[in-house]
């Protein structure tokens, strides 16, 4: 990490976390960040639904929750970033403080609820987004919504002709009953209307589905079952936990979702779990408490073929994109792997 990297850090932290996110993503769209451009090899190469990576280090949703920063954020290294999640209309999201910093931890709990300005604002962002650049966008429901399910097909309906892919995010534990959603008829029903709607649009936007990584083996069966029953392109294993075993900062009983660094061996259990059921016919992409290249090539060797950052750089900073990235084509070349995508779940058996 550069040394004003580091300063800025220190000064960010100083301040409550989400007045330092605010300021990072004013940083972003004033220039001030690492912009190293796509880092990729032959290694680092890969595709998940059809999409070309540079490489398969990707952010994760929240961090650019508006589409605020998009060309800032597709020149620091990532290989693809995904913004939101985005809702049909605006909303505040839950009382402020909704944010909270666990150093001693490191990782964050976050009670935000969707808090974004709904999907015009968003859309009319990504239509001038960078055409270089692999962008999606996390599809959310309003908090007051009388047919949520619907809210995630008319968030699609109208940004789908800006987007890469779509997720559809049904694993936050900040909108009241959310999760239920998970279960098997209801979101089998859901996704069906997504894929109903994204069959309409002019071009195919591959859909992807996150999920929590609280489920238990039958909920993991379940979601398995219904990815391959729809047709879906990609599942994101996993979203924040409800977990708070083993915390030991001050804020660990904060309600909310935990990310960071605890979530680590929990979400990469999961998506074992759905590696092995899956077998191959439904590519994963890894989430939950990466904050090194040894990390990223865990997930990818417990199943995953791209992964996705956010808690590790409010602690890491934004730089650690491109040193992930490089970390894992070091890693592939040290094993003689030629391609990332010969490593996905070369090791699934130590996770399961």
């Amino acid at each position: 990490m550069k040394l004003t990297e580091k300063l800025a850090l220190k000064a960010l932290h100083r301040v409550d976390p989400e007045t330092a996110h605010s300021l990072s993503i004013k940083a972003l769209t004033s220039g001030l960040a690492p912009a190293p451009g796509p880092v990729t090899s032959a290694r680092l190469k890969t595709q998940i639904a059809g999409i070309d990576l540079p490489n398969p280090v990707g952010l994760a949703a929240g961090f650019d929750k508006n589409a605020e920063a998009l060309t800032p954020l597709s020149r620091a290294g990532f290989g693809f970033i995904e913004v939101g999640a985005a809702t049909p209309r605006p909303q505040p999201g839950n009382p402020k403080p909704r944010l909270f910093r666990l150093s001693e931890d490191r990782a964050a709990i976050n009670r935000f609820g969707f808090n974004n300005e709904g999907m015009e604002v968003i859309a009319a962002r990504l239509a001038k987004r960078p055409k270089d650049a692999v962008i999606g966008l996390n599809l959310g429901a309003n908090k007051d919504s009388d047919d949520r399910a619907a809210d995630f097909a008319r968030v699609l309906a109208h940004c789908g002709a800006h987007l890469d892919f779509a997720t559809v995010n049904v694993s936050s534990p900040n909108t009241e009953k959310l999760r239920d959603l998970q279960g098997k008829a209801a979101l089998s029903a859901l996704l069906r209307g997504v894929i109903e709607t994204r069959d309409g649009l002019a071009r195919r936007v591959p859909v992807f589905l996150k999920i929590a990584p609280d489920l238990d083996r039958e909920g993991i069966e379940d979601i398995a079952a219904v990815a391959q029953d729809v047709g879906i392109d990609a599942v994101i294993a996993t979203n924040t936990t409800l977990s708070r075993e083993g915390l030991q900062s001050l804020h660990r009983d904060e309600a909310g979702g935990l990310s960071g660094a605890p979530l680590f061996e929990k979400s990469t259990r999961v998506l074992a779990q759905l590696s092995e059921l899956l077998n191959g016919t439904v590519p994963l992409i890894g989430v939950g408490g990466i904050s090194n290249a040894e990390q990223a090539y865990a997930k990818i060797c417990a199943g995953a073929s791209a992964v996705q950052l956010y808690t590790a750089m409010v602690y890491g900073g934004l730089s650690l994109a491109g040193d992930i990235a490089r970390g894992l084509d070091d890693l592939l070349a040290r094993d003689g792997f030629a391609n990332v995508a010969d490593a996905v779940g070369c090791k699934r058996g130590h996770w399961l």
